[in-house]
């Protein structure tokens, strides 16, 4: 299967916007696409991207990745973030910060109970953005409103890296 670089389409950056839209608001608008198997998107610079459009061979990479628009069991597009796309978005809803040490615990896979949130903002959405006390995007979670224990769910951390087997 060969690889296609190319713009976002239109109907693709909705889904992305919708995405962010969760969370707060897009604050980066342009979108490069590795397509194959899956339609992978990358945060690409503009003057960047001019250049890449003017190479004669195909480039191997571009932009910072920031997610996956895959169908899902009932054949919808939907776009998958991950931690990385975040920084692209101006967090307004739907976070928790957490203190010092349930922070570190968060980026090694453990949940979080709720005497470890310093702070959360959430709004209809089961699914949040983690940040330490400093704004560093830490991960994302689930959260569970009636659970003391596990208040936030681990789904994926940026310490997921490091422990995957090889």
């Amino acid at each position: 299967m060969e690889l296609q670089y190319r713009k976002t389409l239109p109907q693709e950056l909705e889904l992305i916007t919708k995405e962010a839209e969760k969370f707060g608001e897009l604050k980066h608008k342009f979108f490069g696409v590795v397509e194959g198997k899956f339609i992978d998107i990358y945060a690409v610079n503009e003057e960047i991207w001019r250049e890449i459009e003017d190479l004669k061979v195909p480039s191997y990479s571009f932009g910072t990745f920031v997610g996956t628009i895959k169908k899902d069991k009932n054949l919808v597009e939907k776009f998958y973030p991950n931690i990385e796309f975040f920084y692209f978005v101006e967090i307004k809803k739907n976070y928790a910060i957490l203190k010092a040490k349930p922070a570190f615990l968060f980026t090694t896979g453990k949940d979080v109970p709720k005497n470890g949130v310093r702070e959360y903002v959430w709004q209809g959405s089961k699914k949040i953005v983690v940040m330490n006390e400093e704004g560093i995007i830490l991960g994302l979670g689930l959260i569970n409103p009636q659970s003391e224990r596990k208040f936030i769910k681990n789904i994926t951390d940026i310490g997921e890296f490091i422990r995957r087997h090889r």
